[in-house]
């Protein structure tokens, strides 16, 4: 299973991060591979790449402005996703981890891309 990790420091206060990051109804404002989310229910959304792809994210542990941690899965790949968000001052540290596998051989070089 690939893991990506990244780590890194933004230039704002964790409410500022935490809302940007958790406010999946307005993830099209600033993530231009997405064509639209959709709000299933508080456990659950899609999000729909310009393809119109759909991606099924089932949110598994919220600890508000702490760690968001959720399930993904589509027709090619199924992962898991943590995000953990450090007060560092005025500063937020983020670190995040993602594990993704294919689920068709032929997809297995392209699971990066996800």
């Amino acid at each position: 299973m690939p893991t990506s990790h990244i780590k890194a420091l933004i230039d704002n206060d964790i409410q500022k991060v935490w809302e940007v990051v958790f406010n999946v109804e307005k993830y099209k404002l600033w993530r231009s591979d997405l064509s639209q989310t959709a709000i299933i229910n508080e456990k659950q959304f899609i999000e729909y790449s310009q393809e119109h792809f759909a991606t099924t994210f089932t949110v598994t542990v919220v600890e508000p402005y702490k760690r968001w941690e959720f399930d993904m899965e589509n027709s090619n790949m199924k992962g898991h996703w943590i995000g953990i968000f450090t007060p560092k001052g005025n500063q937020t540290e983020i670190e995040f981890t993602e594990d993704v596998q294919a689920k068709k051989w032929f997809m297995k070089p392209f699971v990066k891309s996800y």
